[in-house]
């Protein structure tokens, strides 16, 4: 069995090893497209594309690997994290300029961070991919931040590559007041949920995990 993770994140990775998961990365391209603009359903769909993406590259080698690589089973984690802020998605800045915008909305307010997950398992010998899709929902408050605090942290470059341009786990944790929900949903990945319904889909299949 064969667990790959079809995202580059330094941070869904490090949170699949905190919960002892074997796993192997392998980074998607594909071009995001969506169709709804509520940040529920963006992150489903984009999370969705990424796993396709990994599993249909996964479709394509497998005629060239070895008979018993071919015959063990495939699970493809896709995920996708997004801010939304009044109902408006924020995601990752373009710039320095953009990074600093995003805070300063963000700064003083609640806002809430969605995480969309995709599992696509195909079972050893199966003919096609089962697929599982959910998100999870935590709520965010920051404590005000002054012009000169913010510019300091974009300073650090941590705000990037991060939707809503920063990270919980970073130095902006000093200007959070609390959250709602799962906190490592904010970071990237709801692991506890991940584990629970990577879980159930075995047993629905007749599997131990």
């Amino acid at each position: 069995m064969r667990i790959i993770l079809a995202s580059a994140s330094p941070r869904r990775k490090e949170l699949l090893e905190q919960i002892g998961l074997p796993f192997e990365v392998m980074t998607s391209h594909v071009e995001e497209r969506i169709s709804s603009a509520r940040p529920d359903r963006v992150v489903e769909e984009l999370s969705c594309q990424k796993a396709e993406a990994v599993a249909e590259e996964w479709d394509l080698s497998r005629l060239a690997c070895p008979e018993g690589d071919r015959e063990k089973g495939l699970l493809v984690i896709g995920a996708d994290t997004v801010v939304a802020l009044d109902g408006a998605i924020l995601g990752k800045p373009v710039d320095r300029e953009d990074a600093v915008t995003m805070l300063e909305r963000l700064q003083g307010r609640e806002h809430a961070v969605y995480t969309g997950v995709t599992l696509l398992y195909r079972a050893a010998g199966a003919p096609g991919w089962i697929r599982k899709c959910f998100h999870e929902r935590s709520r965010v408050y920051f404590f005000p931040m002054t012009k000169a605090e913010i510019a300091e942290y974009v300073k650090t470059g941590d705000p990037m590559d991060k939707a809503g341009a920063y990270g919980i786990q970073g130095r902006c944790a000093r200007y959070i007041s609390g959250i709602e929900g799962d906190y490592n949903n904010v970071v990237g990945l709801p692991v506890g949920r991940l584990y629970q319904e990577i879980k159930e889909l075995y047993h629905e299949k007749g599997s131990d995990f």
